[in-house]
């Protein structure tokens, strides 16, 4: 398996054990309507995915969205695959009760069970990895999907044209100071994004994900430098 290079920088954040500490601290102010995004994620779920459902999460580290999964929906059963050790650790104290419902995976898409899935969520993780890894994570989730069974991505993804990109990364800080993250954080965050992250326009990365054999691709989630969608296999 093979990750891009540059997105390694920013995953050995992951890997630091202080770092991994303050992390439910973060998502909440850098992205906004986090809460919401993790409810809307379960009803675009749920309208295709049994009681009983086994669901992919992957990049699951923390545990913020199986445990918001594994509280609402009782029944359903969880594999939750991460490449970073500590925040695998972090997901286990997370889910506390939960954890009998979840197996946890160190590793990339690769290292998945085949499945079929019922249904597969990968928030804010995508944009970790380089077009073609992407593209390749996006067709190997599918491949491991039930026909029909629905899929939802959501990250970093907006314009990107001239100009465009660096108005998108102020905003994106912006958000985060008037968050209350703290200035220097916010604005080293954007700094490690603009120089890491292989970032795409949100019509790109739709186009990923049809061309990965979802249908039915729909955006249901547009919050500054975020986009998120819901599609089926």
């Amino acid at each position: 398996m093979h990750h891009d290079a540059a997105a390694s920088v920013l995953l050995a954040h992951f890997s630091d054990p202080a770092a991994v500490t303050r992390y439910a601290e973060g998502p909440p102010r850098f992205v906004p309507g986090f809460a919401d995004l993790h409810r809307m994620s379960r009803i675009l779920l749920a309208e295709q995915a049994a009681q009983d459902a086994l669901v992919l999460v992957l990049g699951a580290g923390g545990g913020l969205e199986l445990k918001a999964l594994a509280e609402a929906e009782h029944r359903w059963r969880f594999v939750g695959i991460d490449p970073a050790a500590e925040m695998l650790k972090l997901a286990e104290q997370t889910l506390g009760q939960f954890n009998a419902r979840v197996q946890l995976q160190q590793g990339y898409i690769d290292d998945a069970p085949d499945g079929p899935f019922d249904a597969a969520t990968c928030l804010l993780t995508l944009h970790f990895l380089d077009v073609d890894e992407r593209r390749r994570t996006a067709r190997e989730i599918h491949r491991r999907l039930r026909p029909g069974a629905p899929f939802v991505a959501a990250h970093s993804s907006f314009p990107q044209a001239d100009g465009e990109r660096a108005r998108w990364l102020s905003r994106y800080a912006a958000y985060a100071i008037a968050s209350g993250a703290d200035p220097n954080r916010a604005n080293n965050a954007r700094a490690a994004v603009e120089a890491h992250l292989s970032l795409l326009s949100p019509e790109h990365d739709a186009q990923i994900l049809r061309e990965a054999g979802f249908r039915d691709v729909e955006l249901f989630y547009a919050a500054f430098t975020w986009r998120g969608w819901v599609g089926y296999a």
